[in-house]
């Protein structure tokens, strides 16, 4: 395990989930760090996210207290796409108009 572990970025990236077990960060650099951020994800794409986006981020961490939403997978950051995209098509069949906000591709 532990030539896994430097493999992809070595053990010190690992955090504590809500239940106790050990899972590893998007965060560290390596092999799965350099991979996440060629698929999308990582700080990078962070600032590449418009104003919804950051909205279900907010949501996602402090109204469903899921931690900090600054350094997502890629996994990650595609599911809030999706959760972005159904927010404008529902509000595009309730009012009719476009949510305000344009989204970035």
């Amino acid at each position: 395990m532990d030539f896994v572990n430097k493999l992809s970025g070595g053990g010190d990236n690992n955090t504590e989930n809500v239940s106790g077990q050990q899972q590893e960060s998007s965060s560290g650099g390596g092999l799965m760090g350099k991979l996440n951020s060629m698929a999308g994800g990582g700080k990078e794409s962070e600032k590449n996210e418009d104003y919804l986006d950051k909205g279900v981020d907010a949501v996602q961490q402090y109204g469903f207290k899921q931690g900090d939403q600054s350094n997502e997978s890629a996994v990650e950051q595609a599911k809030d796409e999706q959760i972005s995209d159904y927010i404008r098509k529902g509000y595009k069949s309730a009012t009719g108009n476009d949510v305000p906000v344009q989204d970035k591709s």
